[in-house]
């Protein structure tokens, strides 16, 4: 069987127990855009950022086709933002979102729950609620912080490191052109 590689992500379903405040969480906390779409009387609901979309279902009214178990509150997105984390943060605190930590993180993978290390008593590190982390994702080092959206999906908001800068599929694209241009100019030279 042939195998296709994916290029992108188009869409992500949440479903939700109720979607107006769904939609008030993720524009007034996380800037998306509201937008519906649809035939009238079967108008539908979605999040929109960059060029990214969350579709949301009304839970026991899901559209179909959907998944075999739907759940509201058992997401695990992560957001990436260009703004300092910090700033994020305070804003969050300041309007009066309850800042999450994560479980713990364990010494040998700290990107998941480490139940194992804590029966066993070895060394492991419980992050304080409310504060910045350092973690690694798809596109490099990231400062995170956590919180919960109104049906209890866990939402981590990421943002560069100062010394570390989030590069983009377009400035990859672009560092690679840069070298490949410059090595074949060298190479002429030669």
């Amino acid at each position: 069987m042939a195998s296709f590689a994916v290029k992108a992500l188009d869409h992500v379903v949440l479903t939700c127990k109720h979607i107006p405040k769904t939609i008030d969480f993720y524009t007034t906390r996380l800037g998306m855009k509201h937008e519906t779409f649809g035939p009238a009387g079967q108008q539908r609901h979605a999040l929109t950022f960059g060029s990214q979309k969350i579709n949301l279902h009304q839970f026991g009214a899901e559209f179909e086709p959907k998944a075999q178990n739907v759940q509201p509150g058992s997401g695990d997105l992560c957001f990436i933002t260009e703004h300092p984390i910090e700033k994020v943060l305070t804003t969050w605190q300041a309007a009066g979102v309850e800042v999450r930590k994560p479980l713990i993180s364990c010494p040998v993978s700290p990107w998941r729950r480490c139940e194992e290390h804590v029966r066993l008593k070895m060394t492991t590190q419980v992050l304080e609620g409310g504060k910045v982390v350092d973690r690694t994702g798809a596109v490099g080092k990231l400062r995170s912080v956590y919180c919960r959206d109104p049906d209890g999906n866990l939402i981590e908001y990421v943002g560069p490191r100062v010394s570390d800068p989030l590069k983009s599929p377009f400035q990859v694209f672009i560092s690679l052109t840069v070298f490949f241009t410059e090595s074949r100019i060298m190479s002429e030279r030669w």
